[in-house]
């Protein structure tokens, strides 16, 4: 990030910090959010609720996909986790089951945790996350 928007992975160049309506006009619901846009490669990316930090990087079209279809097979590990630990300690909180479940990702990937978040991930990233968790490593 140069201090002011998140460079375009895929052209180098500036993205623009827009309104969801230029993403999700279709969306109303979505208009208050805070996005970065590159208009050319048509890649974009939320920030945090609240602030302007990233969720991630920009992503294409292609990305968007497999950053989607990884979160249908992540998502629902980290959610039964919660759901077990929670039955036994009411205390387990969502964070804990979606932490650990991205650390021992991140140990089976062989990169560090701090990089390990679908929104970080590229499409060759989500596709070794798709992987591992087809391959029930993740469960316990």
């Amino acid at each position: 990030m140069n201090g002011l928007t998140p460079l375009c992975p895929y052209c180098g160049q500036f993205s623009a910090k827009v309104g969801g309506d230029a993403i999700y006009p279709h969306r109303p619901d979505l208009h208050h959010k805070v996005f970065y846009l590159c208009s050319p490669c048509n890649a974009y990316v939320g920030t945090h609720p609240g602030t302007d930090q990233p969720l991630g990087r920009l992503a294409d079209a292609e990305l968007r996909h497999w950053k989607s279809r990884t979160h249908v097979a992540f998502d629902p590990i980290w959610q039964r986790r919660f759901e077990r630990k929670r039955a036994i300690d009411p205390s387990y909180k969502k964070g804990m089951a979606r932490g650990g479940r991205y650390r021992r990702l991140a140990e089976l990937m062989g990169i560090p945790r701090k990089e390990c978040h679908i929104g970080m991930f590229d499409v060759a990233a989500c596709q070794r996350a798709i992987e591992i968790c087809q391959s029930g490593a993740l469960e316990d």
